[in-house]
């Protein structure tokens, strides 16, 4: 499951993973934002927090994660990953240099700290 945080505003997203991640929760929340955010205000910054329950991605959702992070990657100006198992902080620095923008992984304690790099 995916829910847009309330601290989301302008062009800036943040999102908490919970469970497995699905393809509709990309195609019916994290795309949908993140297109009217680039489409608004050109670029985007986004905070993906993954909190204790994340259980990792289907198959179907990283290809559609993939398939847009790809598309777009001029778009986002700073990502911030908080949180998740290590292999994600990993592949966050591996898909770093495919994007032009910065892209940062936190500790799942440290979401205040994501907030404020994030900003």
């Amino acid at each position: 499951m995916m829910r847009v945080l309330p601290e989301s505003e302008g062009n800036i997203l943040g999102v908490q993973a919970s469970g497995k991640m699905t393809e509709a929760d990309y195609n019916e929340t994290w795309v949908p934002k993140l297109t009217e955010i680039i489409r608004t205000h050109g670029s985007v910054r986004a905070l993906l927090f993954m909190d204790e329950t994340f259980d990792g991605w289907g198959l179907a959702a990283l290809w559609e994660d993939a398939k847009f992070g790809l598309k777009q990657a001029d778009d986002f100006e700073k990502i911030a990953v908080v949180g998740g198992p290590d292999w994600v902080r990993n592949a966050v620095k591996l898909f770093g240099g495919f994007m032009k923008g910065e892209i940062k992984s936190f500790a799942g304690n440290e979401l205040g700290e994501a907030w404020s790099w994030i900003k």
